[in-house]
């Protein structure tokens, strides 16, 4: 929680105004930000100072893991993020690559689990490294990647988020996740969530011990919309202790969280928090 407030801090300290010409908005923004998580300690990263919904946070991972490209899909799991981007962002809406309503086209977990390759073919890259890392492999390139430059036009969004190194110490599993760009009030508790909780996942069903998760952002923005709501509000709030996450230990393999496996399955304890929020969101 201090990590986070301090980010905050230090961009309203320090930030420059940068336009945003996606949104037409100015950002606050600072250049490079690195935050750690300790999975080991279930020391869940879940802010405090306003209520952060954290289940819908995982259900967006969780699609992103199967692979999901229509917004129904994440409906369905329990999220409406992706809502906004597949149907309310003009240039995608005139795209011939969109299929129609809520189609996210190839996006983030598409290319997670089907990366196209120019013979015709596809690659899983997470069915490769939860089963080398099931195996005890780790070739210094255990990445999950959702960053395919030749194909941003066939998608509604780049991805912020866009690669993750696990890396294999022994019997303990590390993540090292990189974001080229982050809307601090909104998207971070987010991405916190889902650093945390794909680190936490990949052990489980690898069989190994979670270790630290290690979180780079290299743009981190606040809008201009936003500021006031930041400064005056959220940072003038005490923060509360941290909660713990538990996680259904009956996930045991990759087909569990391709199959069965919903917002039940986890579940968060000792939760305290101030009233929420209501940043504006940019699409």
């Amino acid at each position: 929680m201090k990590q986070y407030l301090d980010l905050c801090q230090r961009i309203v300290d320090e930030g420059v105004w940068v336009e945003n010409e996606r949104t037409g908005k100015r950002c606050l923004t600072v250049i490079n930000a690195d935050l750690s998580y300790d999975v080991a300690a279930n020391q869940f990263p879940l802010i405090t100072t306003r209520k952060s919904y954290w289940k819908s946070a995982i259900a967006e991972l969780l699609g992103y893991l199967r692979g999901y490209d229509n917004a129904a899909d994440f409906r369905k799991l329990g999220t409406k993020t992706w809502d906004a981007n597949a149907n309310d962002n003009e240039v995608w809406l005139q795209s011939p690559f969109r299929k129609g309503e809520d189609d996210m086209g190839r996006v983030y977990g598409v290319q997670g689990r089907s990366w196209s390759k120019p013979d015709g073919g596809s690659v899983d890259q997470f069915a490769k490294l939860v089963h080398n890392l099931c195996n005890g492999i780790d070739d210094r390139g255990e990445i999950l990647s959702f960053y395919n430059p030749g194909e941003f036009h066939m998608g509604c969004l780049r991805p912020c988020m866009h690669t993750h190194n696990f890396s294999l110490l022994g019997d303990t599993l590390y993540l090292t996740s990189y974001q080229r760009s982050c809307d601090v009030p909104l998207g971070l508790n987010f991405n916190q969530i889902q650093v945390f909780v794909l680190l936490a996942l990949v052990a489980q069903i690898t069989g190994h011990k979670p270790g630290q998760a290690y979180h780079k952002i290299v743009n981190a923005h606040i809008y201009e919309d936003q500021l006031e709501l930041m400064r005056d509000v959220q940072l003038q709030r005490e923060p509360f202790a941290s909660p713990q996450l538990n996680i259904n230990p009956d996930i045991r393999k990759l087909e569990d969280l391709e199959t069965w496996v919903t917002m039940d399955d986890f579940e968060v304890v000792g939760y305290e928090h101030h009233d929420p929020i209501n940043y504006p969101f940019s699409v």
